[in-house]
């Protein structure tokens, strides 16, 4: 049997070596248009900037490593031009030599991946402006940075690759401006959390603007479509990624709701005896079933692995993502996982959501530090829907025990009973994922009910709100409309109260505030709801969006 493989980044390699293992007869051949194989995109915006990484940490084997590893052939600077399915053939052009031949396969990969989204902005393809998909894009910014005196770097788009190139350019010494077209930083999140990204920004005095598009770049500044002009003489142009389909248009096969390539889950497409992989290939939700396009390297490597073992006549099955996405922004941590808050509803679901604000471990501990968890979770059945965190620390590991949690469908009951490590250095007694459930729960079941600040902002003054924080805490900041009453002396001033009137109680990050809920609710008031995230979520949603 001949596979033939078109593209030698991640899931591209990783079909071969899997396939390799599983049959030492198969003959493999790979075919890649750049100079690079198998190295690790997620790694680039750091060798922009950081001295210890070198060329040869992002790309670690050749395609000698392969051949005398796996006895797999690698072709680099070779470009796929057309394929034909019914002759079971490519046609390929030597971009070395100008040479086009044609090659037979029995079985084909597409591994083609993702290609950088570039918005109709005038000026875009002056020699100053970058995009950063491929390893030759990160050596020609480190190259240009190297020989031309730069004074200040403009990035446009504010996803992952965004915020780690904002970051890496500043490390590198520069001012940076990031401008990014919608209302939002990181859109991907809802926009209650997002906020906190620009809380962050602003603490630290990086400078960015939302709302902003791009539509002139000249050699020395940006200029907006609202006629803002931003100094810029190195620009980064982060919008998005597309899968990379160009050789699929003319072969007949099936392109899924997301543009990406359909394909089930054995990594077949519609056509016999063709496969795809990674960021060409549409995935789907293991929550709900449907369509999504999520590129990231893991599930690339994944797919490949999957569909190398099929080939091989394995059994391994694509059981789809949830979407799970980290980065790191300086020492801000920000993960999520499922679906989102406008996911969720636009799916019709009944959705509970709370904010929960704990430290990453034992509180007295110097180094412990906040973190923020939104979860999403269906009212009817109970089940965990989404996740979405920011901190300083610890976020990683919550973050993958809500992913294992939603994958094999864990309901807010659940959460609490986890048997999860504890020691002060690395939790709480109860962890940041336990308080989560137990939040949850009681809203769902115990009638202990939340309202986040974005339902509240505006309404204020159709509910009796009681902040039970200290007269101190309460005299620097406090609800307008808002009475003091410290939870001591609730109990012996409840009679001021009407217990016939939608009632709010609140403290800074919602404990205590449930503390007093209970109270009102054992003492006969009928509609008390606890703030999502008590005052200081409320305070911070006030601020960027009141």
């Amino acid at each position: 049997m001949k596979t033939i493989i078109i593209g030698g980044v991640a899931a591209g390699t990783s079909v071969a070596a899997k396939l390799r293992r599983d049959d030492e007869i198969s003959e493999i051949i790979i075919y890649e248009k750049s100079n690079f194989i198998s190295y690790s995109t997620c790694g680039m915006p750091y060798f922009i900037g950081r001295e210890d990484i070198s060329e040869k940490d992002l790309t670690p084997r050749d395609p000698s490593w392969f051949a005398k590893r796996f006895q797999i052939d690698i072709k680099i600077r070779h470009e796929v031009l057309n394929i034909s399915p019914q002759s079971k053939t490519v046609e390929v052009k030597n971009l070395a030599t100008g040479e086009i031949f044609s090659d037979r396969y029995d079985e084909l990969v597409f591994a083609t991946g993702s290609s950088a989204v570039i918005p109709p902005i005038a000026g875009v393809e002056s020699k100053h402006v970058f995009t950063m998909k491929t390893m030759e894009d990160t050596l020609a910014i480190n190259k240009y940075l190297t020989e031309n005196k730069v004074s200040g770097a403009m990035v446009i788009g504010a996803g992952f690759i965004g915020l780690e190139i904002f970051e890496n350019l500043k490390e590198r010494g520069l001012p940076v401006q990031l401008i990014e077209a919608k209302d939002s930083l990181l859109p991907i999140i809802d926009d209650d959390m997002s906020l906190w990204i620009e809380d962050y920004f602003q603490s630290k005095g990086l400078k960015y603007s939302l709302n902003e598009l791009a539509d002139r770049i000249e050699s020395d500044k940006v200029i907006t479509k609202w006629g803002n002009s931003y100094p810029a003489d190195i620009v980064i142009v982060a919008a998005g990624v597309k899968p990379e389909i160009s050789l699929v248009a003319n072969a007949g096969i099936k392109i899924g709701k997301t543009g990406a390539i359909r394909v089930d889950e054995f990594m077949n497409t519609s056509m016999p005896h063709i496969k795809a992989v990674g960021d060409c290939a549409q995935t789907w939700s293991v929550s709900s079933g449907d369509p999504i396009y999520r590129p990231m390297g893991s599930t690339a490597n994944k797919m490949g692995r999957i569909a190398g073992n099929q080939l091989s006549g394995g059994d391994l099955k694509f059981r789809g993502v949830l979407g799970t996405g980290i980065v790191q922004f300086f020492d801000l941590q920000i993960g999520f996982t499922g679906m989102t808050q406008r996911d969720a509803e636009a799916r019709g679901y009944d959705v509970e959501i709370i904010h929960n604000i704990k430290e990453n471990q034992s509180k007295y501990l110097p180094e412990s530090r906040e973190m923020i968890i939104k979860a999403i979770a269906d009212r009817k059945s109970t089940r965990l829907l989404g996740v979405q965190i920011l901190g300083e620390k610890g976020v990683d590991k919550r973050l993958d025990v809500f992913v294992t949690a939603i994958t094999f469908g864990a309901t807010v009951d659940d959460l609490f009973h986890l048997d999860l490590s504890y020691a002060p250095p690395f939790s709480t007694t109860k962890d940041p994922v336990m308080y989560t459930g137990m939040i949850l729960s009681n809203a769902i079941h115990k009638n202990r009910r939340i309202i986040t600040p974005g339902q509240l902002l505006g309404r204020e003054k159709e509910y009796q709100i009681i902040d039970v924080r200290s007269p101190e805490d309460y005299k620097k900041h406090h609800i307008n409309s808002a009475v003091n009453i410290p939870l001591a002396q609730l109990r012996d001033r409840i009679e001021e109260l009407d217990n016939t009137k939608p009632t709010i109680t609140h403290c800074n990050k919602g404990v205590t505030g449930n503390a007093a809920q209970n109270l009102l609710i054992n003492n006969g008031f009928g509609e008390v709801y606890n703030i999502s995230g008590g005052f200081k979520n409320y305070k911070m949603y006030k601020r960027y969006r009141g």
